[in-house]
């Protein structure tokens, strides 16, 4: 009766007496991110062999190869806006009032580029460039390691993670790099301000250093940490997002909708942080003689307030913002490009299946094992390594026969056979 009404079901669509797979299909199609049972059992042992077949060396050596060049192109990236980043700590720590020097020294951001230019020279745009590089690999692997660490911890059973839970994982990135980048913002920031003085003895990193002293470094790190937890909690959840909206049908995003899906997000995180930029840079500058000099984050608040109005809290923020996006732009056209002139195959099934923390982030790559695995509309028992041919293909056929077709039969059940003692 079940044959008969299985040949009547296919009948339906277009009479031909015979059943088809098409047939099979149109009656009970697959369920949605199904896949056939060949194709299924195909991409099961592809995700399963990643790693297996390569040796532990092998993986930590194309560890340290990404790592390598996402340090490079981090380099080249900050450098490529670095001027902007001068620019925007000058322009924070100009005082309009409350100050001895009355006379404003730039008049918007573009005089203080041209009046560095012309009285410092085209390289006193890269006053205290060297900190920034020695921080650029250590604090996008910090940041990128823990956001991606409590993003993993907090996925729900269908791969997505709640928006609230997105923005703490942001968070705890934003506050891990503190304690390893505030020292090198207060040696990059007291040189780049360094420049506006051209008396007195040259500052350099190791006398800031000298003067400061260990916990000098710290300086200004509640402000840093008021910035930088904002701002990562605004942007990875931002990225994710944005990155998600602009995917093909493949769910694969071009480089160029990357750069959008930086830029997008880089807006609002920079922007609304800027007034803890403001105050961090207050508190990590050498004040000058005559200058208001500040006891600590709530005192910098409201003596800035009092002195120089609200409007002081957002100096700078066009040149964060326009800091951010041309950055991230940067690079990730160096990375592709390292990418393609130091190519090396360590192995594996492809690139896409061995991406270090970094790439999963910035490049929009995901990590190996991160996809569900494929799903096929026959649920079969574990493959049995002593049955080999057509084994598989007559498993699928005859699952579940013997309660089909209007039979009821008894499941075959192995009995162990009788030893014997003959040779």
């Amino acid at each position: 009766m079940e044959v008969d009404i299985l040949f009547q079901l296919a009948d339906l669509s277009e009479p031909r007496g015979r059943v088809g797979l098409v047939d099979i299909d149109k009656i009970a199609p697959l369920e949605e991110g199904a896949l056939p049972y060949n194709l299924a059992e195909v991409q099961r042992q592809q995700q399963s062999g990643g790693d297996l077949s390569r040796s532990v060396l092998i993986q930590v050596a194309e560890s340290a190869y990404r790592f390598t060049l996402g340090s490079v192109a981090g380099a080249v990236g900050a450098t490529a806006v670095y001027p902007i980043d001068l620019v925007k700590t000058r322009m924070q720590n100009q005082r309009s009032s409350g100050s001895f020097v009355g006379e404003l020294m730039y008049k918007n951001s573009f005089d203080c580029f041209k009046k560095v230019v012309r009285y410092e020279g085209f390289f006193g745009l890269y006053r205290g460039l060297v900190p920034q590089l020695l921080g650029v690999a250590p604090e996008k692997a910090i940041k990128l390691t823990v956001n991606d660490f409590v993003r993993g911890k907090a996925m729900q059973k269908d791969g997505t993670v709640p928006l609230p839970l997105e923005i703490l994982a942001g968070g705890c990135a934003g506050g891990s790099q503190v304690i390893f980048t505030n020292p090198l913002e207060i040696v990059k920031i007291r040189l780049q301000v360094a420049g506006e003085i051209t008396t007195g003895p040259r500052v350099s990193a190791l006398s800031v250093i000298r003067d400061l002293g260990l916990f000098g470094l710290y300086k200004g790190a509640k402000a840093c940490f008021l910035r930088d937890i904002p701002f990562s909690a605004i942007y990875f959840p931002c990225y994710a997002h944005v990155k998600a909206g602009l995917a093909d049908e493949e769910g694969r995003v071009g480089p160029g909708r990357l750069l959008l899906a930086g830029a997008v997000a880089g807006m609002p995180a920079a922007s609304l942080v800027t007034p803890a930029d403001v105050i961090k840079t207050r508190l990590q500058v050498a004040a000058r003689a005559g200058q208001t000099t500040y006891n600590g984050l709530i005192d910098c608040f409201w003596k800035i307030l009092r002195e120089e109005g609200p409007r002081a809290f957002w100096k700078g923020a066009g040149a964060r913002v326009f800091r951010s996006s041309p950055q991230f732009g940067v690079t990730l056209v160096t990375y592709e490009l390292l990418q393609r002139w130091f190519y090396i195959d360590f192995g594996g099934h492809g690139q896409d299946f061995h991406r270090t923390t970094t790439e999963q982030v910035l490049f929009g790559y995901k990590p190996s094992g991160s996809e569900p695995p494929p799903k096929s509309r026959i649920s079969l028992p574990a493959p049995s390594p002593d049955h080999i041919g057509g084994y598989r293909l007559a498993v699928a056929t005859f699952a579940g026969i013997e309660s089909k077709f209007g039979l009821h039969l008894p499941r075959f059940q192995v009995t162990a056979s009788p030893t014997s003692d003959h040779p």
